[in-house]
């Protein structure tokens, strides 16, 4: 997963609008999202992980990579595996985070974004210090949350726009959002250490390389009435679309009206 768009109490019908695009290799092999072991989520067929999921319990999970030019540590615990560790417990979102960042398990670089009860955490072992997201649209890509890397600004940008219209939200229109393949200009890519073609490569919402990019979409809506909406598209290792997989699922917790003005501690 490498670009995940988060609503937090910014439309006034969906407490909570999620939008993200998993990269990945297009030869590493995975399954589409569907339940098991109470989980809905897809799956990583090479670890077992899973980048992005949701329970019936209204719990909710997503994992990006961290960029690092430093050498990928094949031995590390995969990062996917801490999307399904959070979908199968009961903790709170920000209790949890807190006590994945005190395990002191070396892993390769991640971000993870938990939501339980109306509330939304994050943690990167790149930062070390989770905290809890205040209402309003974040984005998180391989950086850290809300870093302003083009792809961040720009469909963050768009979502906010979509969900300040307050009107019934259309998934095509989020899928859009997602599909957008424009390279950002060279004045404007970061310098992570891959060099001046793999960033401009890397630098749309929807990544397209020959051997590496946005293997699937997915949307998250959950509605004030305590029902979501799970939608999953997937992609050919040519970038075309070949099926979209929907899911209607009780998500409870997720209904109050109020917004936190700042986090709890």
């Amino acid at each position: 997963m490498c670009l995940l768009l988060l609503g937090l109490r910014a439309h006034p019908l969906f407490p909570l609008v999620v939008a993200a695009n998993r990269d990945e290799r297009l030869d590493r092999p995975s399954a589409p999202a569907g339940f098991r072991d109470g989980l809905l989520a897809g799956r990583d067929l090479v670890s077992g992980g899973a980048w992005t999921g949701v329970t019936r319990e209204g719990r909710f999970a997503a994992v990006t990579n961290v960029r690092d030019p430093r050498p990928f540590d094949p031995e590390a615990p995969s990062r996917g595996a801490l999307v399904v560790d959070f979908l199968s417990g009961r903790d709170a979102p920000l209790a949890h985070l807190r006590r994945l960042a005190a395990d002191g398990v070396r892993r390769n670089g991640y971000n993870l974004v938990a939501g339980a009860g109306g509330r939304l955490a994050w943690l990167s072992n790149a930062h070390g210090s989770p905290r809890e997201l205040v209402d309003g649209v974040h984005a998180v890509s391989n950086a850290l949350l809300d870093t302003p890397w083009p792809k961040s600004v720009r469909a963050s940008s768009r979502l906010t726009r979509l969900l300040e219209r307050g009107a019934e939200l259309d998934p095509e229109e989020l899928f859009a959002l997602l599909a957008d393949r424009e390279e950002a200009p060279d004045a404007e890519l970061p310098d992570t250490g891959v060099g001046l073609e793999a960033e401009r490569a890397l630098s749309p919402p929807f990544v397209a390389t020959p051997r590496y990019g946005t293997r699937g979409s997915t949307l998250l809506l959950v509605a004030r009435s305590g029902r979501a909406t799970f939608l999953e598209r997937l992609f050919d290792d040519r970038y075309r679309a070949v099926g979209t997989r929907r899911f209607e699922v009780d998500f409870p917790g997720w209904n109050g009206l109020g917004r936190a003005s700042t986090p709890a501690s």
